[in-house]
């Protein structure tokens, strides 16, 4: 897609976003949009970040560390690019969390022990603060990652207790339904009550709810997003993969 076709994609977002807020009685500030560029190639985030986005999501590490790095060896782009915070996005394997724990900004696929402790200890080695966000598996359904609700709980105290380097922030989902508008909101309602039923077991806040993309974003912020992740509607549809992306 050419800049100008990005830019204008871009701004009708904004435009979609601060209708949403303003529907659901909310502040636009409220909202984080989070420009989804998986398969997407770095001079398109270039010209999304100099338009003014600032939080960009990837769903595979390897791709997105080698984005990060074509903009920041760019005379063009290496400012822009050092003020950009990125977002993980898509599920990670505990072989990849030194890769990634300390790297972005949040994890929001957090949802097991496993991952859980990989990422712990790289964030000791590092002396630092990791933010995640639990994913929940909110369909239950087989074919996806992320926690069962069921299972919340469980893993919430197991991380709090035993992974101090690890800031939880929230909660995200992927709803059964796909860009399906008002179909997907019943999902939404139910992340949202899955994070204040934590919030009081936890006894403290968790701000974040990531939900909402392209198609049903509007529905997201309605229930409480205070997250959307958003590709197609921005960057267009993705290109096709060239090989299997690095996990």
């Amino acid at each position: 897609m050419d800049a100008t076709a990005l830019r204008a994609q871009y701004a009708h977002v904004l435009e979609r976003l601060e209708t949403a807020c303003a529907s659901a009685g909310r502040s636009r500030s409220e909202v984080t949009l989070i420009a989804v560029s998986k398969l997407h190639p770095a001079a398109d985030v270039a010209v999304c970040a100099a338009a003014g986005q600032v939080d960009f999501g990837e769903n595979y590490v390897q791709e997105a560390l080698g984005k990060r790095e074509e903009l920041r060896a760019n005379p063009a782009t290496a400012s822009v690019g050092a003020q950009l915070r990125w977002h993980m996005i898509g599920h990670v394997q505990s072989r990849k969390a030194p890769l990634v724990a300390g790297t972005f900004c949040c994890i929001h696929t957090l949802d097991s022990r496993k991952l859980a402790d990989a990422l712990e200890r790289r964030m000791v080695a590092l002396q630092a603060k990791q933010p995640v966000l639990f994913e929940v598996n909110v369909g239950e359904e087989q074919q996806k990652s992320g926690i069962a609700p069921s299972a919340l709980p469980e893993l919430a105290d197991y991380v709090l207790e035993h992974c101090p380097h690890l800031q939880v922030r929230g909660l995200m989902c992927l709803p059964p339904v796909f860009d399906a508008g008002d179909a997907a909101r019943p999902h939404f309602a139910r992340l949202r009550r899955l994070r204040d039923d934590l919030c009081q077991r936890c006894g403290q806040p968790l701000p974040e709810l990531s939900m909402g993309m392209s198609g049903d974003f509007e529905g997201a912020v309605a229930e409480g997003a205070t997250m959307v992740r958003i590709g197609t509607d921005i960057f267009g549809p993705r290109p096709p993969r060239s090989g299997k992306p690095a996990a």
